[in-house]
């Protein structure tokens, strides 16, 4: 066969999705796992979508639609983000496409350029470094830390512009995945007024906006003269339970829209119309329905964040956004001599022949995030809790986590762990 490029082998999952196909594979065997690993709702899509996509397939709207969006969408979308966020947004400022990751591309084909640097603060979603690397473009990192509660700093945005040699654009997640962590407004007024006016275009990463669970959702598309600079990319899967109905938009200038149109146009086509038009009936009449799930999740969250705090070398910051926990666990990785991600594999598969535990190693995002665990929180709470009482009973059996490291000598830490300040 032809070899392929160079960047398809550097391709590789995101963790999530391989983890998921271990746990997958446990479960057909007969055992038991609590899968904590994927960022999925376990709630139903709403009434309203789903009442309403089972109606466009009866009445066959299965054709082709213009590929920024089918109109009424699009307006839908610019009423649902100024009315919720304070973006000031018309139809002519959204573009529809199958979830929010694939803005990630769009954005990086519309600016980057080979050599041109991109600020991504770590841990970071796994999928940003292939995209950034398709163009040619440089990932600079910079950290998230659980003493600044994982918020992105504006002394870390000004010495990118000063001293990266071509500084380009800038990748912010809020609410983030995978810390939890929420970028407040003064933070975003601050990186607005250091880029302000220069040629720095910035992807405003957004699928948790209905997850903020102290005050209100900000985005820098709302700040002054920002959506010339911006592209917001939002889901339908996280506040509607929409998963797999793959649908998102993003919003920003006109020009912006037009230049991803085209991108659309000459990849995807469209965003099947009748996906949209579910879409656009949960918008305008299942706010209801998804202000109660996200309560739902917040005390998901509260469980899961005050049982792993409850434990011996586990620290947890208390929720701030995300169905996603982000506990620190250098202090018992240290003692167990055993990675993050070491860890989270033994409570899946090392611990127990007919129970585990599915969760991610903070390494899965970037070298940032070695010596956390981050857990979803997409099991109903018995099965939470489940996981929490397993935890403790599977790092005390010392001898089968040698064992399993011995099977697994790739997951042995031959450094220790730096201790953290925010214990």
């Amino acid at each position: 066969m032809p070899e392929l490029s160079q960047f398809a082998k550097s391709l590789t999952a995101e963790s999530a999705f391989t983890v998921l196909a271990m746990a997958k594979q446990l479960k057909a065997t007969g055992k038991d796992v609590v899968e904590l690993e994927i960022g999925d709702s376990p709630f139903d899509s709403p009434a309203s979508a789903r009442q309403t996509g089972l109606r466009a397939i009866e009445d066959n709207v299965s054709h082709y639609c213009p590929s920024p969006g089918i109109p009424e969408f699009r307006e839908a979308a610019a009423q649902f983000v100024s009315q919720e966020f304070g973006i000031p947004a018309g139809p002519e400022n959204i573009a529809v496409g199958p979830g929010a990751k694939i803005f990630e591309q769009f954005f990086c084909e519309a600016f980057l350029n080979e050599g041109d640097g991109v600020l991504v603060f770590s841990p970071h979603f796994p999928t940003y470094p292939p995209n950034i690397w398709r163009r040619g473009a440089r990932m600079v990192l910079k950290p998230l830390t659980q003493e600044n509660e994982f918020r992105p700093q504006a002394a870390d945005v000004r010495d990118f512009l000063e001293n990266d040699p071509s500084p380009k654009a800038i990748f912010l997640n809020s609410p983030h995945n995978p810390t939890g962590g929420v970028t407040t407004a003064e933070d975003l007024r601050q990186i607005a007024d250091l880029i302000r006016g220069k040629d720095i275009a910035v992807l405003s990463d957004e699928p948790y906006c209905h997850m903020v669970w102290n005050g209100r959702h900000q985005t820098l598309a709302a700040q002054p003269d920002m959506l010339s600079q911006t592209v917001a990319a939002y889901t339908f899967s996280k506040s509607y339970s929409m998963s797999g109905w793959r649908l998102g938009f993003c919003i920003s200038s006109p020009e912006i829209i037009e230049a991803i149109s085209l991108m659309i146009n000459t990849s995807i086509s469209c965003t099947p119309p009748l996906v949209q038009l579910a879409g656009k009936a949960a918008l305008e009449h299942d706010t209801e329905e998804r202000d109660e799930v996200m309560q739902k999740f917040r005390r998901k969250v509260e469980l899961l964040t005050d049982g792993l705090n409850a434990l011996d070398g586990i620290h947890s910051l208390d929720p701030t956004g995300t169905f996603y926990v982000f506990p620190r666990v250098t202090e018992l990785c240290n003692q167990l001599g055993v990675t993050s991600h070491g860890l989270a594999l033994y409570l899946l598969n090392g611990a127990d022949d007919d129970f585990g535990i599915a969760c991610l190693g903070g390494e899965c995002f970037g070298d940032a995030g070695a010596g956390f665990l981050r857990f979803s929180c997409a099991e109903p709470d018995e099965r939470l809790q489940q996981a929490l009482d397993f935890i403790p009973q599977a790092v005390s059996l010392t001898g089968r986590l040698n064992s399993w490291l011995n099977e697994n000598p790739q997951y042995r830490l031959t450094e220790a762990y730096q201790q953290d300040a925010a214990k």
